[in-house]
């Protein structure tokens, strides 16, 4: 068959930064507002107008589908049925309305974070896995923004989206942790805060004041509601929190989002169609997605059954991680606990998190090497459950 005359262009969610402008919110959090929103609109609460208008906001990812196409015989083989495994992927795009203040746009971008999502096949548990953009890992052979192929590399993770998009993020993914990725997502800055407003804020605990001003933050130690703009410098921040590592950059949006579930979950925005409208139109304006995820249906048949995971059994962990042996300042996996946490979720098998935000310490360090064959790892993390401000 004759390829379109876009083919040559990046697949997907791309270094250009085409195709982002459209969204504007970061969002699997929300699969019980999903859920919730489907049935409000088939019982006639909304109308269709509105179904049509929400399921519209997604921009289906089409050419990011015609690149995973392509190189279907050599993905990995999905080994449980039912279980899925989704890849959030966070743009540093200076591209599309509301980005340029976060600097120049070069006409590039990488994957500022980057999360894969796993769902049990019985969906009474999600694990987020956090992967570091600075791990040094494998990248395949992409299409360029410019035109043409680039060669296989061995190079930073995050630079795989910025050498071909969303598609060759996820054959990064899966030829790193033999992982089949079922779907996958793409938002923005603006998207992210986007999202956080529509939910009125979300709430965190600091221990110290905060005055960071590359991140465009000034906050009081203790409790503190942040909203969108103050979110995207939190989970942003380097300099000011913590030890300045990724590693530590990675915990605080574990924690963040957990908050942020915790904060749809415990609020009455599933119930009320007037707050529940505008959290749904900014989740799906905020959304690249595979074509299959990219209607407010395709997203509902993914996450009808999200809304029963107890909050403790929603997971947040960052892969096993040390400094690369030749660079410092870069990351490689460490194994073979990296290995058999992959090994585990493509199994559908458990995994276990012990809590490590600075409240509590680092209880495991991802060292299961004295736990039998038959044991459950448990790895640093934490769950949507845990409060940071107790």
């Amino acid at each position: 068959m004759p390829e379109s005359a876009d083919d040559s262009a990046v697949p997907g969610a791309s270094a250009t930064g085409d195709g982002l402008a459209r969204r504007r919110r970061r969002r699997w959090l929300r699969g019980g507002a999903l859920g919730a929103a489907v049935l409000l609109l088939a019982a006639g609460g909304v109308g269709w107008a509105v179904y049509a208008r929400l399921s519209a906001n997604i921009t289906p990812d089409e050419a990011a589908a015609r690149e995973l196409a392509r190189y279907d015989k050599e993905r990995p083989t999905a080994l449980v049925r039912g279980a899925q495994n989704i890849l959030l992927i966070g743009s540093d795009s200076r591209a599309g309305s509301g980005n340029g203040k976060y600097g120049r746009d070069s006409g590039t971008e990488r994957s500022d974070t980057t999360i894969l999502l796993h769902l049990a096949a019985d969906r009474r548990s999600a694990t987020a896995v956090s992967l570091p953009r600075d791990l040094m890992v494998r990248v395949p052979a992409c299409p360029r923004p410019e035109g043409g192929r680039s060669e296989p590399a061995f190079a930073m993770f995050n630079r795989a989206f910025q050498l071909g998009g969303s598609a060759c993020t996820i054959r990064t993914v899966e030829e790193l942790t033999g992982i089949r990725v079922d779907h996958h997502m793409v938002v923005d800055f603006s998207g992210f805060k986007q999202m956080v407003d529509a939910v009125d804020g979300v709430r965190v605990c600091l221990r110290e004041p905060i005055d960071d001003k590359a991140a465009r933050l000034k906050l009081p130690a203790g409790r503190v509601t942040l909203d969108g703009e103050q979110a995207l410098g939190y989970v942003r921040a380097r300099k000011s929190l913590g030890d300045g590592s990724d590693t530590d950059r990675m915990d605080r949006q574990q924690r963040f989002l957990g908050a942020l579930v915790e904060k749809v979950r415990s609020d009455d925005v599933l119930l009320n169609p007037v707050k529940l409208y505008p959290v749904l139109d900014a989740a799906t304006s905020a959304l690249t997605t595979d074509p299959e995820l990219a209607s407010l249906r395709g997203l509902y048949r993914l996450v009808r059954g999200l809304r029963d995971i107890p909050t403790e059994h929603v997971q947040f962990l960052t892969a096993p991680r040390e400094a690369y042996v030749y660079d410092s300042d870069r990351d490689q996996l460490v194994q073979p606990e990296a290995g058999e946490l992959f090994a585990r979720l493509r199994a559908d098998r458990p995994v276990e998190v012990a809590d490590t935000s600075p409240e509590t310490g680092d209880k495991t360090p991802d060292d299961n090497s004295g736990k039998s064959p038959s044991a459950t790892p448990t790895y640093r993390g934490s769950t949507a459950a845990a409060h940071t401000c107790e």
